[in-house]
């Protein structure tokens, strides 16, 4: 069975659902769906103009997941430009994340916060009160479609 996908992090909903050509009907068109950490990568990538390793470290995914992101996220949109297709923006893994996340200490119940971006993933954050592991919410109280809190990954083992 494969691993479940980490949701990523996106800083927020896309303001349009669709872009189409003009003067064709939208329902006369073939329609090309761009998920939302899509057009978040895109956003990170094309008009941020982060580098991949920086634009990861926002999404909270690895280099290489990034790169899968923005190739998809590249082709999509290329082909309903040059295919002359509508590009629908739903849909997804993510979480809504905000200019903080909030950190829990699951050994004294501390809550923290860190800036969004600052590259401390909840399976590295130490409590600043107690020293102990973190559960993380990415933003105030927003929390992944369908689910709540992501899990904790615990403190870091001593041989790490």
């Amino acid at each position: 069975m494969p691993r479940p996908r980490k949701p990523r992090c996106v800083r927020g909903e896309p303001a349009y659902g669709f872009f189409k050509p003009q003067g064709i009907p939208l329902r006369e068109l073939e329609v090309v769906n761009l998920s939302v950490e899509e057009l978040e990568a895109l956003r990170l990538a094309d008009i941020e103009e982060l580098y991949h390793e920086d634009a990861a470290v926002r999404m909270e995914v690895s280099r290489p997941t990034f790169h899968r992101i923005i190739k998809e996220a590249h082709r999509k949109v290329a082909e309903a430009l040059v295919e002359g297709k509508a590009l629908g923006i739903e849909g997804g893994d993510y979480i809504l994340a905000g200019d903080t996340r909030v950190f829990e200490c699951v050994e004294c119940g501390n809550t923290w916060e860190e800036p969004f971006g600052s590259g401390v993933r909840a399976c590295e954050a130490v409590c600043p009160k107690c020293g102990g592991g973190a559960r993380k919410g990415c933003g105030r109280g927003r929390a992944r479609r369908g689910q709540g809190l992501r899990g904790w990954c615990g403190p870091p083992r001593a041989s790490e």
